[in-house]
């Protein structure tokens, strides 16, 4: 069997590791063909050490002179260099795991060249989600799902055997992160440290802060409307604190199927490296005994309405849903460096959307520049919150 090239785009972050983690243990399968992070040139040169790239890219472009001085081999900085190495010619698959809408070019590039993507950063689709997937298909590439609700939806559909015609909802689960079931006097307490708790997943510090406030959820309905092509009406979420059904697809005769498994993103990696086959001995065995129960519950939209405005951006079209991420990427940032409270998040998002009329995006350019706007908005929002 030939082995798989493979680019990680992020590979100092939790997604990146458990890839390596998942290619070290199949060395006949899989080999890294290239490595990309932001600034990290000591966790990035121990894994080259480990796996032997042929060359690397690291966006902070100084980072990436030291890190070509410390190895010798070929680095890349900046934008362009996570491009070039997306583009890889010694590669035939790229995990694109690159935090933010910094992913969104890096993607674009590995799908211009003809990889097959395995996509675990959501922020690719939600910036400019209709516009990826139209150039996927002109492409003839794969778009492989690495999130674990998304590959779980995947692997369900898969099984049911049928055509999106036969699908009633897609029902994604949500842990409801370390603040399920408080109230907003309660969250209006809470600092970074309390939010970076998760209860169930081990994850980046953006993406767990966003799990707390439920836009997480919001991102990966977004990104569930254009992997899978259906309407919102169709994504629904459930509150299921356990994390061990990942998601589920409801057909039109009423039955549901869904894909269960011990919270370990290890297994979703592995599905969309090895697909359409399976790896044997990934994550350890769920043990369906010792589950003492399963349970499920609405999101709270007062409280955590994060969730809500995903649904409307995603009504509203075009640039909203990049807006709506701009927004909640720079809101984040303040939240984590102390200078906004947990439920300032919402509400930064909720004015930057209200003052955004938006747009049609017919290039990767129309999804950049409203990127561009809606952070210098939320900059602007947080700095006058800031005064009050």
């Amino acid at each position: 069997m030939k082995k798989k090239r493979i680019v990680i785009l992020g590979s100092t972050g939790s997604i990146g590791r458990s890839a390596l983690d998942v290619i070290g243990r199949y060395p006949d399968r899989f080999e890294v063909a290239g490595l990309a992070a932001f600034s990290s040139i000591e966790t990035i040169a121990k894994q080259i050490n480990t796996f032997r790239p042929v060359a690397a890219a690291l966006y902070n472009e100084e980072a990436a002179e030291g890190l070509a001085r410390k190895t010798g081999m070929p680095v890349w900085g900046g934008m362009d260099g996570l491009c070039k190495i997306a583009r890889l010619e010694e590669a035939d698959f790229v995990i694109s795991a690159i935090s933010g809408a910094a992913g969104l070019l890096p993607t674009l590039a590995a799908i211009r060249a003809g990889k097959d993507v395995g996509l675990a950063n959501k922020e690719v689709l939600v910036t400019a989600g209709a516009f990826v997937m139209d150039e996927a298909r002109r492409y003839g590439v794969k778009m492989l799902p690495i999130d674990s609700e998304h590959s779980a939806v995947f692997q369900c559909m898969e099984r049911g055997g049928h055509g999106l015609n036969r699908v009633k909802n897609i029902i994604l689960t949500a842990s409801g992160g370390p603040f399920f079931g408080k109230n907003r006097k309660y969250l209006a307490t809470v600092k970074a440290a309390d939010a970076l708790k998760h209860p169930n997943w081990e994850m980046g510090r953006k993406i767990t802060i966003d799990s707390a406030t439920l836009m997480n959820k919001g991102l990966e309905v977004i990104e569930a409307c254009h992997l899978f092509g259906v309407g919102h009406d169709k994504v629904k979420v459930l509150v299921h604190p356990q994390s061990i059904i990942h998601s589920m697809v409801e057909f039109v005769d009423g039955s549901i199927i869904s894909q269960l498994s011990k919270p370990d993103m290890r297994s979703p990696i592995a599905y969309a490296l090895s697909y359409p086959d399976r790896l044997e001995d990934v994550i350890p065995q769920l043990d369906l005994t010792a589950i003492s129960g399963l349970t499920f519950a609405h999101p709270d939209l007062e409280t955590f309405p994060c969730l809500a405005y995903a649904y409307k951006a995603l009504g509203a079209g075009g640039t909203a849903t990049a807006v709506l991420n701009a927004a909640n990427e720079v809101a984040v940032a303040a939240f984590l460096e102390g200078g906004i409270g947990f439920n300032d998040i919402p509400a930064v998002i909720e004015e930057v959307m209200s003052a955004h009329p938006p747009r049609p995006v017919s290039s990767e350019h129309d999804a950049l520049e409203a990127d561009k706007g809606a952070r210098a908005a939320a900059h602007s929002v947080i700095k006058r919150r800031k005064k009050v």
